[in-house]
């Protein structure tokens, strides 16, 4: 099992989760971060530090969320891996609360 970001993620894209990571399996894009399930090792501890609650253990993702599975891990084999915190976007509040957000997705 991997665990997997989803939906609200898409332009909040706090990068906490990215801190605790024992293994850099966190994958950056331009308003989203993915996790790379062959680097994952089911630790937990980004699930706890994800300020929207974005992150799941693949068998708990929402079935509304189930597509977001094969994104991330297609999505983590052509972005760039990110392994520190930074700072976030000016407007990540205003999208946190923001349920419907697939369509926004950048890749």
């Amino acid at each position: 099992m991997t665990y997997v970001v989803t939906e609200a993620c898409i332009k909040c894209k706090y990068t906490d989760c990215v801190d605790v990571c024992p293994v850099d399996c966190f994958r950056e894009g331009p308003n989203f971060l993915v996790i790379d399930p062959d680097e994952c090792i089911d630790c937990t501890l980004c699930v706890a530090e994800c300020p929207v609650e974005a992150i799941y253990a693949e068998d708990d993702v929402p079935v509304e969320q189930r597509a977001f599975i094969a994104l991330n891990a297609e999505l983590s084999k052509v972005w760039k891996s990110i392994v520190e915190k930074k700072e976030v976007s000016s407007d990540a509040d205003n999208w946190k609360d923001i349920k419907e957000k697939r369509h926004l997705l950048e890749r």
